[in-house]
């Protein structure tokens, strides 16, 4: 399943620059399927979504860090284990019950974004 970050998020920033995907944003920023990404152009999402990786999105929170769910692999296919959780200093990075992905699903997810 994808990561989440609770309102207990105290704004440190330490998760963003862990995320090998780029899907950790500040708060109220914008963000793009494209970043930190190989995704460019029209694009049709694992789950079957059509979107243009380099058109802006809204953000997901105004208040604190956020994890997009489309971008979030759990580290599958970088680490052993999900990298925001374990710099979290205060654990507001926790799985999302809303958003259950096996393995397999996290796997094609990270070799989707990233071609190489």
């Amino acid at each position: 399943m994808a990561i989440i970050i609770t309102d207990e998020c105290i704004n440190c920033g330490a998760c963003e620059p862990e995320c090998p995907n780029t899907a950790i944003y500040e708060a109220a920023d914008d963000w793009r399927y494209a970043d930190g990404t190989d995704l460019d152009g029209n694009v049709v999402l694992p789950s079957g979504k059509e979107v243009d990786a380099n058109e802006t999105q809204e953000p997901v929170s105004d208040e604190f860090y956020y994890i997009v769910p489309d971008k979030c692999t759990e580290c599958v296919g970088f680490h052993e284990e999900p990298q925001c959780a374990a710099v979290c200093p205060v654990d507001c990075c926790v799985p999302d019950e809303d958003v259950v992905e096996d393995e397999a699903t996290l796997r094609a997810k990270q070799a989707f974004m990233h071609k190489d």
